[in-house]
């Protein structure tokens, strides 16, 4: 590689950083605008949202922008949510490690098992079927003894901690299937992916 290749390798690469720094932020600042939308939607009993606007928003942000700018996006996102939310801080902390993790086993399979960590390699319909199933695992896994924690430190009655957690498992799952289902035919279906090009 010549000395002008690595010099345009490197301002590239800056680039690209900027462009995954900057669509992070700006879509964890929208994730703020969309959360107020959230009143308004159909929840359970126990409070738990059939659909989560706010999630969808950082997933669309990781496939356009890259794992860097999803996580930010979230990072972003969840602090701004702290101010507003009634739940906070637990709203806006459930909401933050469910999101990352359905997209995180994405990310690391990628990188581990595929060996390409891109838009394109998540592009491929039966890629991002598995990748999103085993995130929905993920998910449960992680969300049912955060949910415990949560039922137990407010006091609730021990003896329906076990129906409490079926609909968390039953809610968590058709959330991450909007989570995932919805970005993918946003940036995909339009190919917004193909219009950055970002990783």
């Amino acid at each position: 590689m010549s000395e002008t290749e690595e010099k345009e390798s490197v301002v590239s690469k800056r680039s690209r950083l900027t462009l995954q720094i900057v669509g992070g932020a700006i879509f964890g600042a929208l994730s703020l605008v969309l959360s107020f939308l959230a009143a308004f939607l159909p929840r359970t009993p126990e409070g738990l949202a059939y659909f989560d606007p706010v999630s969808i928003i950082w997933v669309i942000c990781y496939l356009i922008f890259g794992p860097l700018a999803g996580l930010i996006s979230a990072v972003i996102g969840m602090l701004l949510l702290m101010p507003f939310d009634p739940f906070a801080p637990i709203g806006p902390l459930m909401k933050f490690t469910a999101t990352v993790a359905l997209i995180l086993p994405s990310y690391l399979l990628m990188k581990y098992v595929k060996k390409d960590v891109s838009s394109g390699t998540l592009k491929e319909p039966k890629t991002y079927a598995t990748y999103g199933v085993i995130g929905i695992i993920v998910r449960i896994g992680v969300m049912v003894p955060f949910n415990i924690v949560v039922y137990i430190a407010l006091g609730y009655p021990p003896q329906f901690l076990g129906a409490y957690l079926i609909i968390v498992v039953l809610i968590n799952a058709l959330q991450s299937v909007w989570d995932l289902v919805i970005p993918y035919l946003i940036v995909y279906g339009a190919k917004i992916d193909e219009k950055f090009e970002i990783w």
